[in-house]
């Protein structure tokens, strides 16, 4: 076993793991944090993207003792206050969802897409970006337009 020490969502998460354990399951298991999805444990569809010091990473790649010292943010860390993070907001106004099931992922990694680019995204440059993550149940559109709506919105970082 080994110890493992992290902030999730600015709390501290500290556990006794298995070294092959994935973040993945820390995550949703030691920190009873659920919305980060799994699903299909081989880093294909994007369902577990968080992230990791600010950089979005799918967290079935990860194993938790690589995030150990690390700042983790989930999504249930991007709101503030009751108030939407402006990338989740942008998502319920545009419909871009419709099972559900890889919203968080693709939140998470639109958020660091915005927040790591490197000029303004057309909407060419989103779907770029969100290419790791894959949503069964859309043709993307809606997906594409949440996020360039949360660009002009001035989606602001994910708290550390």
């Amino acid at each position: 076993m080994a110890r493992v020490s992290m902030t999730i969502n600015g709390s501290t998460h500290e556990a006794d793991v298995e070294p092959r354990t994935l973040l993945v399951y820390f995550i949703r298991e030691q920190a009873g944090l659920t919305g980060t999805n799994v699903g299909c444990d081989t880093s294909t569809c994007g369902a577990c993207t968080v992230l990791v010091g600010g950089r979005s990473v799918k967290s079935c790649t990860m194993l938790a003792v690589q995030a150990d010292g690390r700042s983790i943010t989930t999504i249930e860390g991007l709101a503030t206050n009751g108030e939407l993070h402006p990338m989740q907001q942008a998502f319920r106004e545009h419909h871009g969802l419709q099972c559900g099931f890889c919203t968080p992922g693709m939140i998470m990694a639109g958020v660091s897409l915005l927040e790591h680019a490197e000029r303004p995204l057309d909407e060419q440059g989103v779907r770029d970006g969100l290419e790791g993550n894959l949503c069964r149940c859309t043709g993307y559109q809606n997906i594409v337009s949440a996020v360039l709506a949360a660009q002009g919105a001035g989606s602001k970082p994910a708290k550390t």
